[in-house]
């Protein structure tokens, strides 16, 4: 299996990963031939990446450190809490626990965690699909850490619910993708203050859920919002939750920006190391996320092009790569590896996509 840009789709390509919804259902299913209108459709639907399953990477197993199951019912039950906001309904907190401790309970059952799959994401589901991204890589935060299992409660409830403030600003307004106006962003960011309103009066959900929904943008400088707050005046489990969020937002489309490739976006992260987060905790989250994800298409020094099949842990920035194709003439060559802690005069130029 391997990840590969819809602009690049052909009729024929077979689905390697399902597309959900934004309320879990599922909207193209693994293993599905995709026709012309198909990939007509995931293009309107705003889909950039895709993981499809052919002869040169059939192989190629890329993980998910959640059940589809876990993701499938968080993405549903954020959707019907987020419903429920709206409509002003009251909404118990126990299918948000259990959600959350679903996921808590995939992630603490793996010993070693290396994140290397990209989301597939459509306009109506990029919240929703962030939220649970975000609650993902702030648990995998939280147990290198060695957070007990109360407190990787409350983060991953915090996590999971940040951004439910959301729900309180324009659609258009979320589902733009160049860059807000300065009127855009004043709009956009008194979603904390919204999410730390709602969160406040749900008894049964644990107080620190509102204060990371109000701290999430806060950053180490106090150059954040919405109160610029600094230093020790930070909640750590909000700085968790702001380092993933933060992350994800770079290598995902989202409301007033587009994605960049994840080698990108992580020396962007390392640059903010004692600015906007503290060093532990970016070099603690820089050990489990793959710096060129497994699936993903790659030119290499030599002029090649090929796939990552495989990680190497103790490096990711040089992992193996399966060369596919000539650069030149884009013709099918002999199958051949690169391993980049083995070749040490070869490496990556770029991300293909």
């Amino acid at each position: 299996m391997r990840q590969i840009s819809v602009n690049r789709l052909q009729q024929g390509a077979v689905l390697g990963r399902t597309i959900f919804s934004h309320s879990g259902r599922v909207l193209l299913g693994k293993g599905v031939m995709l026709t012309h209108s198909y990939i007509d459709r995931l293009k309107e639907l705003g889909i950039s990446i895709v993981y499809v399953d052919d002869e040169e990477s059939k192989d190629v197993v890329i993980e998910d450190v959640i059940s589809d199951e876990s993701r499938r019912e968080a993405i549903n039950t954020l959707e019907h809490f987020a419903e429920a906001v709206r409509i002003g309904k009251e909404l118990s907190g126990f299918q948000v626990k259990k959600a959350v401790n679903n996921i808590i309970g995939d992630i603490l059952f793996q010993k070693d965690i290396f994140i290397s799959l990209t989301d597939m994401r459509s306009y109506d589901n990029q919240i929703y699909t962030h939220s649970v991204s975000v609650c993902v890589l702030s648990i995998i935060i939280g147990k290198a850490l060695g957070l007990d299992k109360e407190t990787l409660e409350a983060l991953a409830t915090g996590a999971l619910l940040h951004d439910i403030g959301t729900v309180k600003l324009p659609k258009d307004l979320l589902a733009k993708r160049d860059v807000f106006t300065a009127k855009e962003t004043e709009l956009y960011q008194t979603h904390t203050i919204h999410g730390y309103d709602i969160l406040r009066t749900k008894n049964d959900l644990n107080l620190l859920s509102a204060h990371i929904a109000l701290q999430h943008h806060e950053w180490l400088n106090g150059s954040g919002y919405p109160r610029k707050l600094s230093g020790n005046r930070l909640h750590t489990l909000a700085q968790i939750v702001g380092l993933a969020d933060f992350y994800d937002n770079l290598v995902n489309d989202g409301p007033g920006h587009n994605r960049i490739v994840p080698h990108e976006a992580c020396e962007i992260v390392m640059g903010c190391a004692n600015k906007l987060y503290s060093q532990q905790l970016i070099v603690t989250f820089l050990k489990h996320i793959a710096v060129y994800p497994t699936g993903c298409t790659v030119k290499l020094s030599t002029g090649e092009v090929g796939i990552v099949v495989d990680q190497n842990k103790s490096l990711p920035m040089r992992p193996i790569i399966r060369v596919l194709m000539s650069d030149k003439e884009m013709s099918h060559v002999q199958a051949k590896e690169y391993n980049l802690i083995e070749d040490l005069t070869t490496f990556i130029v770029t991300m293909v996509e």
